[in-house]
């Protein structure tokens, strides 16, 4: 059966926010130490004690927006630990991951460093499960007070005159669990409490962001949105793919059946119900859609690779989270005018990351690839799509072979991302360009590809799975044909000609 598109070129229905493009560094495993800092007096490359060769590989994916330091870790993150001499800096257990020492020597100073290296925003989690009202209160006022004050002299001594730029700040993090395993009656109350001293200093502005349910904890939502919604700026959801059982095994990252890449693309898709049930509720508190939806952490969650330590969470990547990736943005995409920012989990060795280290090497992963193939799509409007699509079915079950999203940039071109999920067949699309008046003169594309299910990128062989030229596409017209092999993600460009719309 072919799949047939209608891409209406002339109906934008809202703006894809670049933050959903956004990633999430925990001190967790070697994301951060290892990962992403590495120390001046480091043998491996760096600028500042930040690894040369992963900052130049995240600048090329624009990352948007970087959340930081947790996850779990930041209700036991208490920030003065993390500043001054860091000879002097005190060291603590890493109680949540791996029960490792933290000697805390990337900080505030260094967070913020590394974002204006990057270009990107920061979003900084404070510690409402461990911490004080004061403690976060000073954070804020050590960061963006430009005035005399203690915080302020403080972070001046600490050898940065001038405040930064804070917009994105995280009241708690997964509350109902390790974040204080709370009621989300008495997570709601904290939460006034708390933002409350979260306060704007001269000419910034945070946008606030309360911890908001787990997976289909839709009661959570409910109960936030009714008593809170109007101290909060954005509502956090988590949801991870997992194959097999959270508590148990969760499956291989790359020795897998087929029945567990069905269920994988199955799973993934399943983010499509959350947001819609979720929005659901906040429409019903919030129906000029002010808050955000901010989906902190997605991404794949497997057992980790056989001979490291299990609290490390270092897993491989695959062709098939190229895959979940690409169906989350489709799906990000199409909920744009609630979702405002996604973090994928995480940025370097932990979860499904863009990035994998093992001393001086480095590679990129098949996810890596997807982020920089669909980056034309930040802050591009959403174009109004029609599809008819062919199933993927496994044992009875049915899911779309195909998921497709297309958005105009602000130069008039259009880009088209589309995912065959199916790991046997090819997918034929037929795609009509509606109110595009001129025939289409010049589409080019890029498709990421695999022969094999777990296919992925080793040290050995780093370029194994890479994205290449999409040759398979005929023009007629204002009509495009694109042959799609399986376990495909391609993202196509056609190029304004004199369109103006």
């Amino acid at each position: 059966m072919k799949n047939t598109v209608y891409i209406n070129t002339d109906i934008r229905k809202g703006k894809i926010n670049k933050n959903i493009y956004g990633h999430f560094s925990e001190h967790l495993g070697r994301c951060i130490y290892e990962g992403i800092w590495v120390g001046e007096d480091s043998p491996i490359p760096n600028e500042n004690g930040i690894r040369t060769d992963v900052l130049n590989a995240l600048k090329q994916i624009q990352v948007p927006v970087l959340r930081w330091p947790g996850g779990c870790f930041a209700d036991e993150y208490h920030w003065k630990d993390g500043v001054g001499p860091r000879e002097d800096r005190k060291r603590m257990v890493n109680t949540h991951w791996g029960g490792v020492v933290e000697n805390n020597h990337f900080g505030t100073h260094e967070f913020m460093m590394l974002c204006e290296m990057l270009g990107c925003e920061p979003y900084i989690c404070g510690n409402v499960g461990s911490g004080t009202v004061q403690e976060m209160s000073e954070w804020v006022e050590y960061m963006t007070f430009d005035g005399e004050s203690p915080m302020a002299g403080w972070r001046q001594e600490n050898g940065r005159k001038d405040p930064w730029n804070l917009t994105y700040f995280g009241v708690g993090n997964e509350n109902w669990g390790c974040g204080g395993n709370m009621r989300p009656e008495y997570y709601a109350d904290l939460y006034r409490r708390y933002q409350t001293y979260v306060r704007n200093y001269g000419d910034n502005k945070i946008y606030k962001i309360a911890g908001g349910p787990n997976v289909d904890n839709y009661h959570w939502t409910e109960v936030l949105m009714k008593e809170a919604a109007r101290y909060m700026d954005g509502l956090s959801l988590h949801y991870y793919t997992i194959p097999g059982d959270f508590w148990e095994e969760k499956g291989s990252a790359t020795d897998f059946s087929e029945d567990e890449w069905f269920t994988t693309m199955k799973k993934s898709l399943h983010m499509d119900t959350l947001i819609t049930k979720h929005s659901t509720i906040m429409d019903k508190y919030d129906p000029e859609q002010r808050v955000g939806l901010i989906i902190d952490e997605w991404g794949t969650w497997f057992d980790v690779e056989e001979g490291t330590n299990p609290g490390f969470l270092y897993q491989q990547n695959t062709i098939r989270d190229a895959l979940v990736a690409g169906l989350h943005f489709n799906i990000f995409h199409n909920h744009c005018n609630r979702v405002q920012m996604a973090n994928i989990a995480q940025t370097v060795n932990v979860l499904q990351s863009m990035i994998l280290t093992e001393g001086e090497k480095m590679l990129l992963t098949p996810t890596y690839h997807v982020f920089d193939m669909y980056k034309v799509h930040q802050d591009a409007d959403l174009l109004s799509v029609e599809t008819n699509t062919d199933t993927f079915a496994n044992d009875g079950e049915k899911i779309p072979q195909v998921s497709i999203s297309a958005s105009r940039d602000s130069d008039n071109n259009i880009h088209i991302s589309l995912c065959n999920v199916d790991n046997k067949r090819e997918a034929e699309i037929e795609m009509e360009l509606r109110g595009w008046s001129k025939e289409i003169a010049e589409i080019a594309g890029k498709i990421l590809y695999a022969d094999e299910m777990s296919a992925h990128n080793t040290f050995e062989q780093p370029n194994a799975v890479q994205p290449t030229m999409f040759e398979n596409l005929t023009v007629q017209g204002n009509k495009v044909k694109a042959e799609l092999p399986p376990m495909s993600v391609a993202v196509l460009k056609i190029e304004n000609r004199g369109e103006s719309q």
